[in-house]
C-alpha cells in the first residue's frame, strides 16, 4: 500500500523504523477516522497511522475490508514513549474513547471492521490489556451496561490503509467522527502504570 513517507500532523516518519526505545500500541475502536485523532493527541505519542489487522486477506484495500468478507477490523497504530505514556494510560484512553459493549458496530457504524478489538505485541500488553478488561467490566456493570465485547488478540499483522484514510481529520477537519465513549471512567490505577514499564 501506497502510504505518506511522514504524519500529516507532527511530521513524523509515518513507517519508522522507529528507535529502540519507543514501543508501538494497536487498537481497533471503531472508524479509524476519529480512533487515530483520539491517539495522536496525547502527549508521548510519537506518531499514528491508520490500518487493518485481524483479518485473513493480505494487503486488504478499503473497500475489500468494508465487503466484510476480509475479516480485518479498522485499526490505530500508536507508536509512544513509554517514559512519557504508559500502555496502561493508552488502554485507559481506548476503553474511554467508545462503547466496547456493540459486538460487530460502533453507533451508526456496523460491520465488522467496525468491532472493538486490543492487538498485543507481548506477553506484557497481553496481560495488561486483559486486566484492564476486567477492571473496566466491573465499572459497566456498576453503570447497568452490557458486557465487553471487545477482542484481545495478537497482532499477526498490521496492513496501513490507503493514503488518504492517514490522519483524515486533520486533513478534513469538518469531516465524519462517529466515535462516542460510554461516559464510565476506566479505573486504572498506579499498579497498571508501573507494570508497563
Amino acid at each position: 500500500m501506497s502510504v505518506p513517507q511522514h504524519h500529516f500532523v507532527n511530521g513524523a516518519p509515518l513507517r519508522g523504523p522507529f528507535e529502540d526505545n519507543l514501543r508501538q500500541a494497536v487498537f481497533a475502536l471503531g472508524c479509524f477516522w476519529g480512533a487515530e485523532r483520539v491517539f495522536w493527541q496525547l502527549d508521548g505519542v510519537v506518531v499514528t497511522s491508520v490500518g487493518y489487522a485481524g483479518g485473513i486477506t493480505p494487503n486488504p484495500t478499503y473497500e475489500e475490508v468494508c465487503s466484510g468478507n476480509t475479516g480485518h477490523t479498522e485499526v490505530v497504530q500508536v507508536v509512544f514513549d513509554p517514559a512519557k505514556l504508559s500502555y496502561p494510560e493508552l488502554l485507559k484512553k481506548f476503553w474511554e474513547s467508545h462503547n466496547p459493549t456493540q459486538g460487530m458496530r460502533q453507533g451508526n457504524d456496523i460491520g465488522t471492521q467496525y468491532r472493538s478489538a486490543i492487538f498485543t505485541l507481548d506477553n506484557s500488553q497481553q496481560a495488561e490489556a486483559r486486566r484492564s478488561l476486567a477492571a473496566y467490566q466491573i465499572e459497566l456493570n456498576n453503570a447497568g451496561l452490557g458486557s465487553i465485547t471487545t477482542e484481545i488478540l495478537r497482532l499477526d499483522t498490521y496492513y496501513f490503509a490507503e493514503d488518504y484514510h492517514q490522519q483524515y481529520l486533520a486533513k478534513n477537519p469538518g469531516g465524519y467522527c462517529g466515535l462516542g465513549g460510554t461516559g464510565v471512567s476506566c479505573p486504572i490505577g498506579l499498579d497498571l502504570d508501573e507494570k508497563s514499564a
